[in-house]
């Protein structure tokens, strides 16, 4: 049985709406003035974060879920199931929807739908999102899009650092300028997008639309989740359980001292966001600190988490 946390080293993403904040507030060593995503916990092909230190040094998740699924108590299913980002949204992403399960998995070679959340950790004065649609059927929705009705299509809603939003999988959403957030997510890349402003890259070249796959999968008329956060506070700490759902449940810790934990989960992901501080195992010390991403394995019981930080945490 493995009682140590298991820490992750992320690999970033360039984007064309990318900046540098990844770099400028988590201290990661990056080059490029346009990175967009981190992938901080990830076993999807596209980008798979490898174990720094411990005794599984230098394999991949995807490596561990396929060898040591003890790990992870068991679960089940071909591939890890969730996947942890930041993305820096220094120019507004493209307008987007993603598939449910049932879709992509007939329509992307047994991909995974894509239902994720945001929490904001940074947003600027009058930052918004895109979140939602005005468009009350479904060819409505297609006429709207084919005559360019973009404002009085899209719902546009300010955010501000602290806000949590859950987007369920056929929800028309866009992170625009100025928002920084962690995205907890089904293990997915697949994204159909309904709207990209008309933007070229530096070849001149538009990014692909998927207009017939959005009309699709987009849940029409829109609905709203809104999310109502429950904090309690412990002995050193408090809790903000922001969402329990199907796919995941998300948290956010906030450390002041030295508060007690059990991991009865199958695995628990962990993302410091803010300060630092030590996990302790059966009297065995961790040091964490802002930017670094950990599981806490199956089997872990009782541990302690010491300092002065702000993590956000998921689970199955």
């Amino acid at each position: 049985m493995v009682k140590e946390p298991i820490f992750l080293t992320p690999l970033f993403q360039e984007r064309i709406w990318g900046g540098t904040k990844l770099r400028t507030e988590f201290g990661y060593d990056i080059e490029s003035n346009f990175t967009g995503e981190c992938w901080a916990v990830s076993a999807h092909p596209n980008g798979q974060s490898v174990v720094r230190g411990g005794q599984f040094d230098g394999k991949t998740l995807g490596e561990l879920w396929s060898e040591h699924r003890e790990l992870f108590g068991e679960a089940e299913g071909e591939v890890f199931p969730l996947l942890t980002k930041i993305l820096d949204a220094n120019l507004d992403l493209s307008v987007q929807v993603h598939p449910d399960d049932e879709y992509a998995g007939k329509n992307e070679n047994g991909e995974l739908g894509k239902t994720e959340c945001w929490y904001v950790i940074d947003a600027e004065e009058d930052a918004e999102i895109i979140f939602g649609h005005t468009a009350q059927t479904k060819e409505q929705f297609a006429e709207m899009i084919e005559r360019g009705e973009w404002d009085d299509l899209l719902r546009r809603v300010k955010v501000k650092k602290g806000d949590f939003f859950y987007v369920p999988s056929g929800t028309v959403h866009a992170l625009c300028a100025g928002v920084l957030i962690l995205e907890t997510q089904q293990s997915s890349d697949t994204t159909y997008r309904v709207y990209d402003y008309d933007r070229v890259d530096l070849l001149g070249k538009k990014r692909d639309l998927h207009i017939e796959k959005s009309i699709d999968v987009t849940t029409v008329p829109h609905e709203d989740f809104p999310v109502e956060p429950r904090v309690e506070s412990i002995v050193g700490a408090t809790i903000t359980t922001f969402v329990e759902e199907k796919y995941f449940s998300v948290y956010k810790w906030d450390v002041t001292g030295s508060a007690e934990f059990t991991q009865d989960k199958p695995f628990l992901i962990g993302s410091v966001l803010k300060g630092a501080g030590e996990i302790v195992i059966d009297g065995e010390s961790y040091s964490v600190e802002k930017g670094d991403h950990f599981i806490l394995p199956s089997g872990v019981g009782e541990y302690r988490v010491k300092g002065e930080l702000e993590l956000i945490v998921s689970h199955l």
